[in-house]
C-alpha cells in the first residue's frame, strides 16, 4: 500500500466511475484498476462492486474510506503547514536568548527585522534560559538560533559575535560604595557579594575577572538570573557583578563603573553546524550578522 494507490482509492470512490477517476488522476483505466485490485489483494477484502455502468463502494470500502480520507486530508494540512512554517515571507523562527538579552537585544533585534519590508509576517517561537539551557536546546534542534555566552568551544555549533556587554558592579543606594562612580574590583573585597550560580553562562566570566583582581568574593546567596540578583542588592544583601542592561534603572542600585574591566564579555550568535535553517531562520540569522558588523565596524 503507497499513497498513490490511496489517492487513486479515494478519487475512484468519489466519483464512482473507473473512466473519470482516471482522467482525474491522469493515469489510464487498466492502470487505475490494476492499482485498485492490488489493495484489494492487500487488504484481503473486497473495496467496490459494480452498479451498471458505474461502480460503488462495499460496505467493506465505506468503512476503510472514512479511514484513507481522514489520513489524506491530515497529510494535506501537514502539507500545507509545513510550506508556510519554512515560508520565506510566513515562517516560524524558534528563536532563544540568554536573560540578559531579554531586556533589550533580543526583542531590539527581533522588532528591526520584523519592520524590514517582507519580514512583516514572519513569526517567532521564543525561548529564554542561562547560556547552558541555549546550547542544549541547539543542539536538540528545539531552537534554530540562539543569543548567548559562549560556554566552551563545542564542535557541534558555530558562534559570530553579536555584541560586547560591559560587566558593572551595582550596590545598594546607601552602601559605601554608592558614593563613587568608579572602583577598582580590589575595593569590593570586604563587602558580601550576591553571586549567578553555577548554573549561570555568567559565573565563570565573574569568577575570571575576581581571581585575576585577587578578590575572593564572600558569596551570601546565589541566583541565576540578573533582575533577581538586582532585587536581592536593592534590598541590601550584597553587591554584585552584572552585565549594564537597561533595567537597572528600575531598581534602587547604584551602577558603578569598573576601572580594571580586562575581561571582554561577548554575546554570540549560535546556531547548530549542518542544521538545516529555514528560509526565514537564514535571512534572520543574516541579519544578526550584518547588525554586528555594522556595530563593530562603523
Amino acid at each position: 500500500m503507497n499513497l498513490r494507490q490511496l489517492e487513486f482509492f479515494r478519487t475512484l470512490a468519489n466519483t464512482q466511475h473507473m473512466t473519470h477517476a482516471a482522467k482525474l488522476l491522469n493515469t489510464t483505466q487498466p492502470n487505475l484498476s490494476h492499482s485498485m485490485s492490488e489493495l484489494e489483494k492487500e487488504l484481503e477484502a473486497q473495496l467496490f462492486e459494480k452498479k451498471g455502468r458505474n461502480i460503488q463502494l462495499t460496505k467493506y470500502g465505506k468503512f476503510f474510506y472514512t479511514y484513507v480520507s481522514t489520513a489524506l486530508e491530515e497529510l494535506a494540512k501537514g502539507e500545507r503547514a509545513l510550506k508556510e512554517l519554512v515560508s520565506p515571507e510566513k515562517g516560524q523562527i524558534d528563536f532563544g536568548f540568554i536573560y540578559t538579552a531579554g531586556s533589550f537585544l533580543a526583542p531590539m533585534l527581533m522588532k528591526e527585522f520584523s519592520t524590514t519590508p517582507g519580514n512583516e509576517q514572519i513569526r517567532f517561537n521564543l525561548f529564554q534560559g542561562n547560556s547552558f539551557d541555549m546550547t542544549d536546546l541547539l543542539l536538540k534542534e528545539e531552537v534554530d538560533i540562539a543569543i548567548m555566552s559562549k560556554l566552551n568551544e563545542d564542535q557541534q555549533l558555530t558562534y559570530e559575535i553579536v555584541t560586547e556587554q560591559e560587566i558593572v558592579l551595582v550596590v545598594p543606594l546607601d552602601h559605601p560604595l554608592a558614593k563613587k562612580d568608579h572602583v577598582s574590583l580590589g575595593e569590593t573585597n570586604d563587602y558580601p557579594f550576591v553571586y549567578f550560580n553555577k548554573r549561570s553562562g555568567l559565573r565563570p566570566h565573574i569568577d575570571k575577572m575576581l581571581t585575576a583582581a585577587s578578590v575572593t568574593p564572600t558569596i551570601v546567596c546565589e541566583v541565576e538570573e540578573d533582575h533577581t540578583m538586582l532585587g536581592f542588592v536593592a534590598n541590601s544583601y550584597g553587591i554584585a557583578l552584572m552585565p549594564r542592561i537597561p533595567s537597572i534603572s528600575a531598581y534602587k542600585v547604584k551602577t558603578i563603573t569598573l576601572d580594571d574591566n580586562l575581561f571582554p564579555r561577548f554575546i554570540y550568535l549560535a546556531t547548530k553546524k549542518d542544521h538545516f535553517l529555514s528560509p526565514a531562520a537564514l535571512r534572520f540569522k543574516e541579519f544578526i550578522v550584518l547588525f554586528a558588523q555594522n556595530m563593530f565596524y562603523q
